[in-house]
């Protein structure tokens, strides 16, 4: 499974990446805070890549958009549950 890495001043975090997908020519990333089993799961949207050629990601905000996303998700991974806080 595929790790991405994000870099804060004080610390890294690492998800990892179960799934993702294209809509409207936007990438977005289905990522956990767990490689099994039960985990929060975020959704990221794709933003362009810097003048260092490295794309970043920011999480989805539009409630929306996010349902969404969702939905597409939890067609794509059958046997994963998502549930909403």
């Amino acid at each position: 499974m595929d790790k991405i890495c994000f870099k804060g001043d004080a610390e890294e975090i690492q998800l990892y990446v179960l799934d993702s997908t294209r809509l409207a020519g936007k990438e977005y990333l289905l990522v956990s805070d767990v490689e099994e089993g039960d985990g929060d799961c975020f959704i990221l949207e794709e933003i362009p890549a810097d003048e260092k050629g490295e794309a970043g990601y920011v999480p989805v905000e539009d409630d929306e958009l996010l349902d969404y996303l969702a939905s597409i998700f939890g067609e794509q991974l059958e046997d994963v549950d998502i549930e909403y806080k």
